[in-house]
C-alpha cells in the first residue's frame, strides 16, 4: 500500500487506546478523496474498525458523521465512551495490548503471512498485523518501537537557509516512519511572492506563517501523532510561538560555516529564497540556548544518529 499523508500508524494512541486515531484519520481522508480507494475504502468500518468500534460499543455509521463534524480525536473519542459506556484502565490495556500482537501466533497468522508475501515483504522483521500495515506503508516498526506508546514527539529543524534543514528532515522521517512537513508549505501566497522578489519578510508577514505551523503542531499533538518540522525560527520570539509544549516539542539547531552554507545555496534551482538574503538571515539568528545544536557540515547519517540518541527516538 502506498505511504498516505496524515494516516498514522496503527500502533498511535489515543487516550488509553491504540488503532483509534488511524481509524478517524481514515475516515477524514476518504472524505475529502485522498485515501487510495483500492488499498483502503473497501474495509472502512470492517476488521481492525470494527473490532475498534466493538469495543468502544459504538457504531461505524454513527462515528462517521461525528468526526467530520470536527472536533479533536480526545473529544470524539470521550464522545464514544459517553454513547458506549466508559471502559476501564485494565480494560484499555488488556485491549489495545491484543490488537498489537493480533497475527502473532493466533488465528489470524496465516491471513498475515498471506499479505507479507502479497506485498513482498519477506525480508521485513514483521511479527504483526500492525508491524505489516507499519512496513507497507513506508514506517520501521522495528527501528521505531511504537508499541511502546511513548508520548507523541515533535522535533523542529531549525536554522537559516540551506543549513539542511529539509534533506535532513526528510532523511530522519523515512527513517522513523514520521510524517514530515517542511516550513515553506505554511507560507501565505503573499509571502512567496515577496520572497521571489527577494524581499525581506516583516514580523506582519511572519505572523500568519508561524500561526499555521503552531497549529499543526498542536493537532500531531493532539493526535497523538509524532512529527519532524523544519522552520527558520530565528529569533527566540518566534521560537516561542510555534513551542507549545517544550517537553514534546525538540529544537534541533542546524548550524554551519557561512561560506559551506552560501556554497549550497549557490547550488540550489527552482527556490525562492536567493543566496544573497542569507547574510541577512544570519544577522537575524538568535542562537537558541535550549536546543541541540549540530554542524550540518557533518555526514546525513551522523546528523540522524545524533538527533535519534539525543531523545531516544
Amino acid at each position: 500500500m502506498p505511504n498516505v499523508p496524515d494516516l498514522r500508524s496503527p500502533y498511535a494512541k489515543v487516550g488509553r487506546i491504540v488503532y483509534f486515531g488511524r481509524m478517524l484519520d481514515k475516515i477524514r481522508l476518504h472524505a475529502r478523496g485522498a485515501l487510495p480507494v483500492a488499498d483502503y475504502a473497501a474495509n472502512l468500518g470492517k476488521g481492525f474498525d470494527g473490532r475498534c468500534c466493538a469495543f468502544l460499543r459504538i457504531d461505524y455509521a454513527r462515528l462517521v458523521p461525528k468526526v467530520l463534524a470536527g472536533g479533536t480525536d480526545a473529544e470524539i473519542l470521550a464522545w464514544c465512551e459517553e454513547c458506549g459506556g466508559s471502559r476501564t484502565d485494565e480494560e484499555c490495556e488488556v485491549w489495545s495490548g491484543f490488537m498489537m500482537k493480533r497475527g502473532w501466533r493466533d488465528g489470524g497468522a496465516e491471513i498475515l503471512a498471506k499479505r507479507i508475501r502479497e506485498s513482498a515483504l519477506e525480508d521485513k522483521p514483521i511479527l504483526t498485523m500492525f508491524d505489516y500495515l507499519d512496513f507497507d506503508e513506508g514506517r520501521d516498526s522495528v527501528a521505531v518501537r511504537p508499541w511502546e506508546l511513548r508520548d507523541p514527539l515533535v522535533i523542529i529543524l531549525m536554522g537559516v537557509a540551506g543549513s539542511g534543514k529539509t534533506t535532513l528532515g526528510l532523511k530522519l522521517a523515512g527513517i522513523l516512519g514520521w510524517s514530515f512537513r517542511d516550513a515553506d508549505d505554511f507560507h501565505p501566497a503573499a509571502n512567496v511572492a515577496k520572497m521571489s522578489a527577494c524581499l525581506p519578510l516583516n514580523d506582519d508577514d511572519r505572523a500568519p506563517w508561524l500561526a499555521a505551523i503552531r497549529t499543526h503542531i498542536d493537532a500531531c499533538l493532539a493526535r497523538g501523532e509524532s512529527t519532524i518540522v523544519t522552520c527558520s525560527a530565528l529569533r527566540e520570539v518566534y521560537r516561542q510561538r510555534i513551542v507549545s509544549d517544550p517537553a514534546r516539542v525538540k529544537l534541533v539547531h542546524l548550524t554551519g560555516d557561512f561560506e559551506l552554507i552560501l556554497q549550497r545555496m549557490n547550488q540550489r534551482e527552482g527556490h525562492f529564497m536567493k543566496a544573497d538574503m542569507l547574510k541577512s538571515q544570519f544577522g537575524t539568528l538568535e542562537p537558541p540556548k535550549d536546543a541541540l545544536t549540530l554542524n550540518t557540515a557533518e555526514s546525513l547519517d551522523a546528523l540522524v544518529g545524533k538527533i535519534r540518541q539525543a531523545f531516544a527516538v
